[in-house]
């Protein structure tokens, strides 16, 4: 059987996601997700896992979501380990964002938040969209539109 390196996590942002560029210009967010462990003995441990996300996925992070707001990631695991200053080894793994689901902080955020949180496109960086106003490209205004099935391609 072939070795998979596969993770699906769901939990809570514990800060706001902390948007960085490399030297050759590719986004990168850092942040962290509390999730639930296994319940034993009555007792439901909290877990905090690291993940990381680059190019467009790593912008969406930054700029749609926030501290508190439950998030699902799928991505695998790296082994982030390093040699500290003081010259011990540290064990750390991270998990390396491959894709991610926002859920929405009410019931108004929806639409836009899936749609914008699942592009992966390499836009440049708009941290400060959510105090632009509605930034939605087709002009939505949340009513349904009047289209024939012969004007769709499926």
């Amino acid at each position: 059987m072939a070795d998979v390196n596969s993770i699906v996590v769901s939990g809570n942002l514990t800060a706001d996601p902390e948007l960085r560029y490399t030297q050759n210009g590719l986004a990168v967010a850092n942040a962290t997700i509390a999730c639930n462990g296994i319940p034993r003995d009555g007792v439901t441990p909290v877990i905090f896992l690291k993940i990381v996300a680059w190019k467009g996925t790593a912008e969406s992070l930054a700029n749609y979501a926030r501290k508190g707001q439950n998030i699902t990631v799928t991505g695998s695991l790296v082994d982030a380990s390093y040699t500290g200053q003081d010259g011990k080894k540290v064990n750390k793994v991270e998990v390396n964002v491959l894709s991610l689901k926002l859920a929405p902080k009410n019931s108004q955020e929806a639409p836009q938040q899936q749609a914008n949180a699942n592009q992966s496109n390499h836009q440049p960086n708009k941290q400060n969209s959510r105090q632009q106003g509605n930034s939605d490209p087709f002009g939505g205004t949340g009513k349904p539109i009047d289209i024939s099935d012969d004007d769709l391609p499926f």
